[in-house]
């Protein structure tokens, strides 16, 4: 019964999130609308990395190359061939997902540090490809002019407020289908994997298909932010693929709780309000979100959303009732020292 109550207490909470996200545009400036839109896709990106960081226990540092790739997959398509947006859109999450199949084919092969080399080499080989490919990627100066977001049927969506909700809409759809993924027996599996690799073989799972599969979910749904942010920013640079911006959507994960799932959409928002909001008063900002990594890590180690609910099974602890200590029979003769020797 406390399950099912701290289960539903989860969905009400993520129902009045949502409710929250809705009237948000209402009553805040433009300028905070399209820095949510902003933290909702860079969310969208460390909640897929989360899939592996969190729950299959393999840290990528090559993830924003499929982020990436996707960006690109829609800039070329739309300005190159003219195609709409929309199909635009759809190749690229396909363009990610299938690039992350033939990275993953390289990089599930490997653990621990040898994984890390792994995407990270790969990731860095993507941004070398965006950067000196000039005839197709726009080289260091990128590919502006992508255009805006379109459902379709010649609807783009140009006013912030209808790609805010656009945005949430997909994002929505696209953290319930994860959710659904993590808490599948496939999701538990992956869990196991990330606890203890070798017990889950000698139990007969297939290890390395899982941390594949995981592998190209996790890349498919992080080309599907990246088609988002292209759609929106209308621009895409090699800086998009750069490790910088893989080792920023770890942090995001770290920051929000590795393993919570929608912890790194918490950390993916602080770190965008404070990336935007302490840059305009200081240009040490990297600085200070250097400190709020160091603090989190220190005395946040699960993360903000894992933090919070750690005092949440304190707090039950401590409500719970207390089991009343056992009687003595009395019909029964104390026990006490032998004293046959005396």
């Amino acid at each position: 019964m406390r399950v099912t109550r701290a289960r539903w207490a989860w969905i009400v909470l993520a129902l009045a999130g949502l409710v929250a996200l809705a009237g948000l545009p209402q009553v805040i400036p433009v300028y905070y609308t399209h820095l949510l839109i902003l933290a909702l896709i860079y969310g969208l990106a460390a909640m897929s990395l989360d899939i592996l960081l969190g729950f299959a226990g393999l840290v990528s540092f090559g993830h924003a190359a499929y982020f990436g790739a996707a960006a690109y997959i829609v800039a070329v398509l739309t300005l190159r061939f003219h195609l709409p947006p929309s199909l635009a859109m759809a190749a690229g999450v396909v363009g990610g997902g299938l690039l992350a199949a033939v990275f993953g084919l390289l990089a599930t092969r490997a653990t621990a540090v040898y994984f890390i080399i792994i995407t990270l080499a790969l990731g860095m080989g993507t941004w070398g490809l965006a950067y000196r490919w000039v005839s197709v990627t726009g080289g260091d100066n990128g590919l502006p002019g992508i255009p805006p977001l379109d459902l379709g049927f010649g609807w783009p969506l140009r006013e912030a407020v209808n790609v805010y909700y656009f945005t949430v809409g997909v994002v929505a759809l696209a953290a319930f289908l994860l959710f659904r993924f993590v808490t599948s027996p496939f999701g538990l599996t992956l869990r196991g994997i990330r606890e203890s690799e070798s017990r889950m073989r000698v139990l007969g799972f297939n290890t390395w298909l899982h941390k594949y599969v995981a592998f190209v979910v996790a890349g498919s749904f992080a080309g599907l932010a990246g088609t988002l942010y292209a759609a929106y920013n209308g621009f895409v640079s090699p800086p998009d693929v750069h490790l910088a911006a893989s080792a920023e959507q770890v942090l995001m994960v770290i920051l929000g709780g590795a393993g919570t799932l929608f912890g790194p959409m918490v950390g993916a928002g602080i770190v965008v309000f404070l990336r935007n909001m302490v840059s305009a008063y200081t240009h040490r900002w990297l600085l200070i979100l250097g400190v709020v990594y160091i603090l989190t890590v220190m005395y946040a180690p699960t993360g903000v959303l894992g933090a919070l609910r750690t005092q949440e099974l304190r707090l039950r602890l401590r409500a719970a009732p207390r089991p009343l200590p056992t009687l003595a029979n009395p019909d029964e003769p104390a026990s006490g020292p032998s004293r046959e020797g005396e």
